[in-house]
């Protein structure tokens, strides 16, 4: 069976991004992989996960796992800094001798601790000694439950976090209740539907992201492009010349620019750019999750010998209706895509829908649905999850 990992977003009440829940898929269960003794130093490092590091995956922001009994008796978080790691104990943990002892040891050595889908029993009032944060999912408990919750351990020291918020009027909802963090993709939805006019300036870097991916489009073309936008050259010759490349002689014009990144990776930064142009009121976390998509998107063409402007393009506007608050049926066809991207992109169906739904599957840990999609693609086992902490890496180079 394939080992997947994706991460799904957490924000604070800034809708800025807190931390992340790491989705793994290393057998049935979304769970931190099990460990075992002796083994386990050389079964952790051979994985990918512990490959990458776990600042690559979260940017360096918190990263809430899944801790089963044995996980949190064996020591497993020790392995990891307190500062960016939060141990999330399920929900069908019993609160025994051995795992509060193993949880006030966390504590005293700075981890934060998150209870998971808690609800009010006497055992799981047990753990409110330990916890730093507790998870309400939003879908399952009542808003009279949740309110009797939170009154109920209003003076207790700990965070709330409303889970599977999917819509702006539930993230409204909870904020309002007192939550203080919010996981679920609430924004990744528009928050209206309706029809209205696309602004000149955004309508302008919509027609350039089409642009740039075109064939025809030069060098000299984007030497343009980026020329006549005062901020965008200020942001490359500033990205060229920091201390990521270790320049000695620092580069001053846009041509030198990119003469010395190459034309995809001028792409890629206008890209990235262009579309934060595009989310300056929205969070960040829909920008980055946008080039995420088309990165993603990117490889798997090359995997499957598809168009890889193509699909970079698809994934790029597989969030422009959230971006814009616009119908993807009001706004798509003003784009004059191709048919096979207006049809994936409006009507969710067609050849090049199947590799967005790859995506989407896997950001949502939907691992049964993304093993057919891959099997049925050809693509080789182990590539996905490649894939995925590449264009993470990639895009947090920029967003």
């Amino acid at each position: 069976m394939d080992t997947f990992l994706a991460r799904q977003p957490i924000f604070d009440r800034n809708r800025h991004i807190y931390g992340y829940e790491l989705l793994f898929r290393a057998g049935e269960a979304n769970i931190f992989p099990q460990i075992d003794g002796d083994v386990a130093t050389s079964k952790l490092l051979s994985s990918t996960f512990f490959t990458v590091g776990i600042e690559e995956i979260t940017g360096g922001r918190k990263a809430f796992v899944n801790f089963t009994r044995e996980l949190l008796l064996q020591g497993a978080a020790h392995m990891f800094h307190p500062g960016t790691f939060v141990v999330e104990i399920l929900e069908d943990v019993c609160p025994g001798a051995e795992v509060l002892e193993a949880c006030k040891e966390l504590r005293s050595k700075g981890y934060d601790i998150a209870l998971d889908d808690f609800t009010c029993t006497c055992q799981t009032e047990i753990f409110m000694a330990v916890a730093t944060i507790v998870k309400i999912d939003f879908r399952t408990t009542s808003i009279l439950e949740i309110k009797d919750i939170l009154s109920r351990f209003s003076l207790h020291p700990c965070a709330f976090l409303a889970e599977k918020i999917e819509t702006h009027e539930e993230f409204d909802l909870a904020n309002e209740l007192g939550f203080r963090y919010f996981q679920g993709y609430f924004f990744s939805r528009p928050e209206m539907m309706k029809k209205k006019d696309i602004s000149p300036v955004k309508q302008h870097v919509l027609q350039l992201l089409i642009r740039i991916f075109q064939e025809d489009c030069t060098v000299t073309d984007l030497e343009q492009i980026i020329s006549r936008d005062v901020s965008m050259s200020y942001k490359l010759l500033k990205y060229i010349n920091s201390a990521h490349f270790s320049r000695v002689t620092p580069l001053s014009s846009v041509r030198q620019g990119i003469a010395f990144l190459g034309l995809n990776e001028i792409r890629a930064f206008v890209t990235i750019i262009a579309t934060s142009q595009l989310c300056q009121d929205k969070p960040n976390e829909l920008l980055r999750t946008s080039v995420i998509r088309a990165r993603f998107l990117e490889h798997i063409a090359a995997e499957v010998r598809r168009d890889k402007e193509e699909l970079f393009i698809l994934g790029l506007f597989s969030l422009i209706d959230a971006i814009l608050n616009i119908s993807m049926d009001e706004l798509i066809p003003r784009l004059h895509l191709n048919e096979r991207l207006q049809e994936a992109l409006v009507k969710r169906e067609g050849e090049l829908f199947t590799y967005l739904q790859m995506v989407e599957s896997y950001e949502t840990g939907q691992w049964e649905k993304l093993d057919l999609l891959v099997q049925n693609a050809g693509i080789a086992e182990g590539r996905m999850a490649i894939f995925y902490i590449e264009a993470v890496s990639w895009t947090d180079r920029f967003a």
